[in-house]
């Protein structure tokens, strides 16, 4: 059914969830399976041009965490013993809704899956829903794994 899945890793318990069932469903499907972490700098602009090495030391950090986030979807691969097209990405200078959103539309996966928070109230308010935004701007199914 799916050909090609688009995994939106950050690290996270939640995202760890979510890459579980990714896995499951690429070996199922037979599909391919790319894991995307989108580093997004915004949060750290205001600081950086005052301090340009505190940006660069928030952008290595990004690096590290992302190509941690990578691995721990490869050892999932890994695990299944199923032979698994996995594809690992990253997206810099963009939201993290946006990132996932056009690397799906340009790597032509036909299917998103991304882990919740399940924050609520006052938290979502303050922080927002990356997959909320996700499913709003998607072209093809998302699917949210809480």
């Amino acid at each position: 059914m799916f050909k090609h899945i688009l995994l939106a890793t950050d690290g996270s318990a939640a995202s760890a969830h979510a890459a579980k069932l990714a896995v499951g469903m690429a070996q199922t499907h037979g599909a391919r399976l790319t894991a995307l972490y989108v580093v997004d700098p915004y949060p750290y602009l205001g600081i950086g041009e005052s301090n340009p090495l505190g940006f660069q030391a928030y952008m290595s950090a990004a690096y590290e965490d992302a190509a941690q986030a990578h691995a721990k979807v490869a050892a999932l691969c890994n695990e299944t013993g199923a032979q698994i097209d996995l594809q690992a990405r990253m997206v810099e200078d963009m939201t993290a809704s946006a990132g996932i959103v056009e690397t799906a539309k340009g790597e032509g996966a036909d299917l998103i899956i991304v882990g919740s928070h399940g924050r609520t109230g006052l938290a979502r308010l303050m922080v927002g829903s990356v997959a909320a935004k996700v499913l709003a701007e998607a072209t093809v199914p998302v699917m949210v794994v809480r």
